[in-house]
């Protein structure tokens, strides 16, 4: 496919490659977006085959598919958390506890948001560096992994990645550039209204995810409406369209900040306390301890056992400024370094103001960062493909590909591993508790409290800490009422309102350390 000329004279005839084919009315034929296509059934096929088998749920995941139905009443929802993810999974999640169900419904969702995502970007870069750039932002672990998850990281990043794109095209849409040529303000300006009400709902959708993230993402976008000079003409559509996104975005998560939380100041104060008091710190080196495949790192004071898994997060910068000067070598830097410079503010608050790393947190900074990857990505084959010693450039090339993709799936089989491995331990532990006559409706408090209660269908609440929810008195009323676990560390003394409960020993299966639970009388076998 012909590289598309972003300006507004028409391509020189003696440097330009042929265009692509069109139907007669002068329309690009589908199967220029067919490559990726193909990358979005090949992400979702890769999911349901290595990730999506025997996976249970995590911690914050069970959180999120309480709220809207599954297996077991609805967990404390702690301030910083958002109900995105819960809404995205009601539909399943409200006819059926099968985690299967929900994974197989969320690999086939994600490969179509990856395309919706790349979508939004034609006309504004070549199909091949829209597909490189997915390729390998696909290939990469956490993205496989997170997949199918009940986690708003992945969703964000589709979002993120497609809101730049039509901000771009709405931008450009009317300098006759190749958005313009792509039908942004053809048609009667339907394109252009399509593409407007693309940004403002990806924009509101990344917010209802995660409120922090739609933050910055507008900014970096809206500045960028005020210090380019060809965009300020439509500077004041943008900046409604993402100010009204990003507001009705957040609108379910400020009601709710006054409904429950004591107020919008109170919830974000409690958020702030609960995510480790947000302020300087410098978690570069704890992300890349993360890349090793533990899905959170806090606190991250392990030893650093298998840096070469970090070796390709190190490489990035490096493919980001090879890519953007590609990229304005091809007349397509702007497109390109907006890309960029938003994924530079979306990864700053957690590379600097969070204590602690997850992988899933730089998703939206990675998906975005594909552009000038992408774009490296094909200036490379290039090279390559004109190099004197072809044969071994390209040997050379396919070697580093593979060994990447090899760390890749060696960290991803690692990550999966230990999803199944919780998903036998605490369904086991559900079994063992049912044995005992802990059945729904119940109550479990204590260690791993949410994870055993989702499990065993119980109510999950916790006496102190961050998802502090119910009084000691609490749950003494309720052992009156029903059966109640409190789960403790094997050998650890019980709280005082269940001293003389019976004790029992739970199985432990794996690298789950031995835990007891003291069961209220209505709880014992």
């Amino acid at each position: 496919m012909a590289t598309v000329d972003t300006t507004s004279e028409p391509p020189d005839p003696s440097t330009s490659t042929p265009a692509s084919p069109t139907t007669s009315a002068g329309r690009p034929l589908p199967g220029s977006l067919l490559w990726p296509a193909g990358l979005a059934v090949l992400f979702t096929t890769a999911q349901l085959a290595l990730v999506v088998p025997g996976s249970g749920l995590g911690w914050d995941e069970a959180v999120y598919v309480s709220q809207v139905g599954g297996n077991a009443p609805a967990a404390f929802f702690s301030a910083p958390r958002a109900r995105g993810v819960s809404y995205l999974v009601a539909p399943v999640a409200a006819v059926t506890d099968s985690t299967a169900a929900i994974r197989v419904y969320l690999a086939l969702l994600s490969g179509a948001a990856l395309w919706g995502a790349l979508r939004a970007w034609r006309g504004i870069l070549p199909v091949s560096v829209l597909t490189a750039g997915g390729a390998l932002f696909t290939g990469l672990w956490v993205t496989l992994f997170y997949g199918p998850r009940v986690m708003p990281n992945l969703w964000c990043a589709f979002g993120a990645l497609a809101a730049v794109g039509f901000f771009l095209r709405v931008a450009d849409g009317d300098r006759g550039g190749a958005a313009g040529r792509e039908g942004v303000t053809g048609r009667g300006g339907v394109a252009g209204r399509a593409a407007l009400a693309g940004l403002g709902l990806t924009v509101a959708g990344v917010t209802l995810f995660r409120p922090g993230d739609g933050l910055w993402l507008v900014l970096p976008l809206g500045a960028a409406v005020l210090l380019v000079p060809a965009w300020r003409r439509r500077a004041v559509v943008l900046t409604a369209v993402l100010a009204g996104g990003f507001a009705l975005g957040a609108l379910p998560w400020i009601a709710e900040a006054y409904a429950h939380y004591g107020g919008l100041a109170a919830r974000l104060r409690r958020a702030g306390e609960i995510q480790g008091s947000l302020g300087w710190y410098l978690s570069v080196d704890d992300h890349a301890r993360a890349l090793a495949g533990r899905t959170l790192c806090r606190p991250c004071d392990a030893p650093w056992e298998h840096p070469f898994t970090a070796v390709w997060w190190f490489l990035l910068p490096v493919a980001v400024a090879a890519g953007a000067v590609a990229a304005a070598r091809a007349g397509r830097g702007a497109p390109v370094l907006l890309a960029t410079l938003t994924a530079a503010v979306l990864a700053a608050p957690y590379l600097f103001t969070v204590g602690y790393a997850a992988p899933r947190f730089l998703l939206p900074a990675y998906a975005l960062m594909a552009v000038p990857v992408g774009e490296c990505a094909v200036s490379l084959f290039a090279t390559v493909r004109a190099a004197r010693r072809r044969r071994a450039a390209t040997a050379l090339l396919a070697v580093a590909l593979l060994g990447h993709l090899a760390v890749q799936y060696a960290v991803l089989g690692r990550a999966v591993g230990n999803s199944r491995s919780l998903q036998d331990q605490f369904t086991t532990v559900a079994t063992a508790l049912h044995g005992l006559g802990v059945r729904p409706p119940c109550l479990v408090t204590g260690r791993e409290y949410v994870l055993i209660g989702y499990y065993a269908g119980c109510s999950s609440r916790q006496p102190r800490g961050h998802d502090e929810s119910i009084t000691p008195d609490g749950i003494a009323a309720a052992a009156r009422r029903m059966p109640v676990a409190v789960i403790v560390p094997a050998g650890a003394a019980p709280p005082p309102y269940a001293r003389g409960w019976r004790s029992v020993r739970l199985p432990s299966t794996g690298s789950w350390e031995r835990h007891d639970a003291y069961l209220s009388p209505l709880g014992r076998g």
